[in-house]
């Protein structure tokens, strides 16, 4: 790992790891409750559909190819629900042509990870991601 992880007690955000491979949700499992994150996870996007409803999330991280409803549909279908809506996105995949990028970008993704990935990477852009709401948060107090 060529960055350190840095491990905190005060972050109680909420991540749903939506994929279908056992081994990635395991990996990613891991460091993300190392960095101090609560984690759920789901199988596929129907799944996360459902842990969307019934979670007060702070982020999803979602692989776009998996079965029974792929990240794409899943996305498609958070979009439409008010309390999702907003939700950042982070997709976490091993398709990564441009075809793959201009549908994130037409789904309004927060972010594109391509697989294989080095875990501190992805947990720099979560915690940029949680940054940035912080400080629009922080401006809309001031106004």
């Amino acid at each position: 790992m060529s960055a350190r992880i840095n491990k905190r007690k005060d972050n109680k955000k909420k991540i749903l790891i939506v994929e279908d491979e056992p081994d990635m949700i395991i990996v990613i499992t891991h460091f993300l409750q190392y960095a101090g994150y609560e984690v759920l996870t789901a199988a596929n996007g129907k799944e996360g559909i459902e842990k969307a409803a019934s979670e007060k999330l702070d982020l999803i991280l979602s692989d776009t190819q998996m079965p029974v409803m792929n990240g794409w549909e899943m996305l498609e279908e958070l979009r439409k629900q008010p309390g999702a809506r907003h939700i950042p996105v982070i997709m976490v995949t091993g398709c990564y042509e441009k075809y793959d990028i201009a549908t994130a970008c037409r789904y309004n993704i927060t972010d594109y990870v391509a697989k294989p990935f080095d875990p501190s990477l992805l947990l720099e852009k979560i915690s940029n991601i949680f940054a940035s709401k912080r400080k629009q948060g922080t401006r809309a107090k001031d106004a």
